[in-house]
């Protein structure tokens, strides 16, 4: 396939997925502003332009990948006006619901189809292509993308209308910032009280406090050898990342009226750990936080 894409923001994430759509036969033009990210793009095998405007000329598909909201709306209006009429143009960042929703706006008057599409998996599920993408746009711009994304992941789920895919990431983050507390929580007096980490995953694993970030990334050493614990809460997914996700579960359930109180506390406990400086550690050492000990590694 030699479908011309360009791929706006190769960082550790954007680099991979626009790797594994040139393996698959893409033909991929990538822009990044940072000169890490431009020069691991052409590390692995892409084509780099000197520009946004050169690097999107004659592209039929255009995916961003970018920090935030206000940097997703900067670029999608440059945009406009530099790709040809009929263009399909994918968001992968995970961005408030609001300023999707305007994305996807700003595009409709030049006749481009438009998803916002983030994704979940990490680092290495976009290294391996088994992201999942939740994706939101028209039925039409999601028949047109499906082929696309199916090459950076493995399951791709229409959530809906514009902002659709946006608005699902963060109630899943907000469930899993939410679980993760939890389990951390339950080690810590498990610890108190004498119980071994391992005898608590043998039971909760098979019982009713079942759930993702027990039995696939536990939050201690041991029980689950691949989980981020074993190697010093290196990330995986950083503890600043779950920040954000759980802040813009706050920004969409104050301007939607919803209620979610563990939500807000779990973003105030990811807050108060970012602030000591552990942002960049992955999420599920916030244990340590609870522990009262923050830089540990590991637990008796």
């Amino acid at each position: 396939m030699a479908e011309k894409t360009a791929f706006i923001g190769v960082g550790n994430m954007g680099g991979p997925m626009a790797a594994n759509l040139a393996k698959a036969g893409f033909e991929v033009v990538a822009f990044d502003l940072s000169r890490s990210a431009v020069e691991d793009a052409k590390r692995r095998g892409l084509t780099v332009a000197g520009s946004m405007a050169e690097a999107v000329k004659d592209a039929s598909v255009v995916v961003t990948m970018l920090p935030a909201g206000q940097h997703v709306l900067s670029v999608w209006g440059e945009l406009a006006s530099l790709i040809g009429s009929g263009a399909l143009v994918i968001d992968c960042s995970t961005i408030d619901v609001d300023s999707a929703r305007k994305a996807h706006e700003m595009m409709a008057g030049h006749g481009h189809l438009t998803l916002d599409a983030p994704v979940s998996g990490g680092t290495g599920g976009a290294e391996a292509a088994t992201l999942t993408f939740m994706v939101g746009g028209s039925k039409s711009a999601f028949a047109a993308g499906e082929p696309v994304l199916e090459r950076m992941g493995k399951k791709i789920v229409h959530c809906g209308e514009a902002g659709a895919g946006q608005a699902a990431k963060i109630c899943n983050n907000m469930i899993l910032g939410i679980s993760m507390l939890g389990v951390c929580e339950a080690f810590v007096l498990a610890e108190k009280l004498g119980l071994s980490h391992q005898a608590l995953y043998d039971v909760a694993s098979t019982s009713s406090g079942q759930c993702w970030s027990l039995t696939t990334y536990c939050p201690v050493p041991g029980p689950v050898p691949t989980s981020p614990a074993n190697k010093g809460y290196m990330p995986g997914f950083a503890a600043a990342l779950m920040l954000k996700d759980l802040s813009l579960a706050q920004e969409a359930a104050l301007s939607s009226g919803a209620s979610t109180p563990l939500g807000a506390e779990a973003r105030q406990l990811y807050k108060l750990y970012d602030q000591l400086g552990e942002g960049g550690r992955d999420f599920s050492g916030i244990i340590d936080f609870l522990r009262g000990s923050p830089c540990k590694d590991d637990a008796a």
